[in-house]
């Protein structure tokens, strides 16, 4: 009996049954930024386009702190769907932005050259839209041998039914899709590291941080001054 797909095929179905645990971290991980535009954006609702925004800030900075290499695409930026919205392309105002005509990225050279160029084996996709700048990419990273992250709440959606297909695609191709706080955490990996209140901060839970030093102040011991 035939089995489909067959059983060493990348993302194929019987990988998956019996996945291993190959960890992200900040040497083996690149991220790629899709179309993060002001004219993309302003249609998000899955998440709404305030938290998309803060979400892909969030992504971005704590990459940058980290070490992580970034690749950054625009489509048509100056046409219909304009510039990178202001507060990334303040954090991204080094950064080389590839603009691209064609839909998947990874059907543009400069993209796929950049990505190989950072010699990382595993590649973060954040876009907008996800139906098509987040799932297309990363399921063709996935097929060019790479693992591939979906950071899902730094997409963008235009609707439920493209959130929920894109995830569902994407799952079944073999591409991991997480939240951008876990894939920011797995890559920190350690609460000791001196990055990691930058990390934290970055991510919008600097909480951690000053409940850590509210806790330490509580079990300090006081020192009793001689009488």
């Amino acid at each position: 009996m035939e089995v489909y797909p067959p059983p060493n095929k990348v993302g194929g179905f019987c990988e998956l049954t019996h996945p291993t645990y190959d960890r992200l971290t900040r040497a083996n991980a690149v991220l790629l930024l899709v179309d993060h535009q002001v004219g993309l954006i302003a249609g998000s609702r899955y998440p709404e386009p305030q938290d998309l925004r803060k979400n892909a800030v969030g992504l971005t900075r704590a990459s940058k702190i980290l070490g992580v290499p970034i690749v950054v695409t625009t489509t048509m930026s100056n046409g219909m769907f304009g510039p990178i919205f202001p507060e990334l392309a303040e954090l991204l105002k080094d950064q080389e932005i590839i603009d691209r005509t064609t839909v998947n990225p990874f059907d543009e050279p400069r993209i796929t050259s950049s990505i190989k160029r950072t010699g990382r084996s595993k590649v973060i996709v954040a876009g907008v839209n996800t139906g098509v700048c987040t799932c297309f990419p990363a399921i063709s990273a996935v097929n060019s041998g790479y693992g591939a992250y979906a950071a899902i709440d730094a997409s963008g959606a235009f609707d439920a039914i493209e959130q929920q297909t894109a995830m569902i695609r994407m799952t079944q191709a073999g591409v991991i899709v997480a939240d951008h706080n876990a894939i920011v955490v797995e890559m920190l990996a350690n609460n000791a590291d001196p990055l990691a209140a930058q990390v934290y901060a970055a991510i919008g839970l600097s909480h951690f941080v000053s409940m850590r030093d509210i806790y330490s102040t509580i079990t300090t011991p006081k020192k009793v001054a001689p009488s």
